[in-house]
């Protein structure tokens, strides 16, 4: 079967300079804590980065939605149903986080 393009690829650029931010709070994070700053200002970024990361969640699940479910869906069998409770799982584990 012919590997086709992950919904997220038109995106790509975006998801990564996204990414590369939320690294770059990682490191003011760690920072953070070896100057020894103030306990609710540490909190405060963290709460920022989590807001980031879920919003890439979020964006790449749509894509998945949109694309890669979608496309299985029309095509039907066995891979659609597979397709369907691989995003029910994800979506579950992002509830969870």
């Amino acid at each position: 079967m012919e590997h086709a393009h992950h919904g997220y690829i038109e995106n790509k650029d975006a998801y990564l300079n996204r990414l590369k931010r939320i690294e770059g709070q990682a490191r003011g994070l760690q920072k953070m804590v070896e100057d020894e700053k103030y306990c609710i200002d540490i909190l405060t970024q963290i709460s920022a980065m989590t807001s980031a990361l879920e919003s890439v969640a979020l964006g790449l699940l749509d894509e998945h939605l949109s694309h890669c479910v979608l496309h299985a869906a029309q095509r039907g069998g066995p891979e659609a149903d597979q397709k369907i409770k691989e995003a029910s799982l994800a979506i579950a584990r992002l509830v969870r986080s």
